[in-house]
């Protein structure tokens, strides 16, 4: 009876255990993807509406369900077209003709691990989309003082454009860890089955051993 005991008691101790490494484990793996960047950078201030908006992942996304929004100071909606996602980079083009001013992005992607992240940013245009900013000189001609050599190098020119660091998204918010709620509830439901398995064949034990006893006597 004492060794069916420790069988079990054993196998309770067990199961225990490899409940609480699989949590420790799985816990930093179960991360959802979160975002690394924007382009424009959260808050920035652009000669014109870009062509396309951007956001960075530390994973690829799914390419399903993957939403932009992009509205002007007015409320009106830029986003043409769908989401394009390669690798780990969600674009989003916008209309042409977008006027000056602020711009909010409101974003949506599936995840890796297909759980929805969302966030937005948001950044300024000092002039409208196709029109050149206020001081600067026309197309093909250098500023007076100044030679063709120490003009703002592009794509024409042979030295290389200096494009700034994206800065981090902000409110990239991340999801409730639902997986590791349905993993505690199972180990929770497969130790409770345990317990009233293991509570039975104790009481089977004792009825076993009280009618055994008179026997002997």
């Amino acid at each position: 009876m004492r060794s069916i005991r420790h069988q079990l008691l054993s196998v309770v101790l067990g199961i225990f255990v490899a409940a609480a490494a699989l949590l420790g484990v799985t816990a930093p793996a179960s991360a959802h993807d979160a975002a690394e960047s924007s382009s424009p950078a959260q808050g920035a201030t652009v000669a014109t509406p870009p062509e396309k908006v951007s956001v960075t992942f530390n994973r690829n996304p799914l390419g399903i369900g993957a939403q932009f929004l992009v509205k002007d100071a007015a409320g009106a909606e830029w986003a043409d077209g769908a989401v394009e996602i390669v690798d780990n980079v969600a674009s989003q083009k916008l209309k042409a003709g977008a006027p000056a001013g602020e711009y909010t992005v409101t974003w949506r992607v599936a995840s890796s691990d297909s759980h929805p992240i969302e966030g937005t940013f948001g950044f300024t245009a000092t002039a409208a989309a196709g029109s050149a900013p206020s001081g600067s000189a026309p197309a093909g001609s250098a500023p007076s003082g100044s030679t063709a050599a120490g003009a703002v190098p592009n794509m024409g020119t042979a030295q290389p454009g200096v494009t700034p660091p994206p800065a981090p998204v902000v409110d990239a918010s991340q999801p409730f860890p639902w997986s590791l709620v349905v993993f505690a509830a199972v180990a929770m439901g497969l130790l409770v089955a345990i317990a009233i398995m293991t509570k039975r064949r104790l009481t089977a034990g004792s009825e076993e051993e009280g009618v055994e006893e008179p026997q002997q006597k």
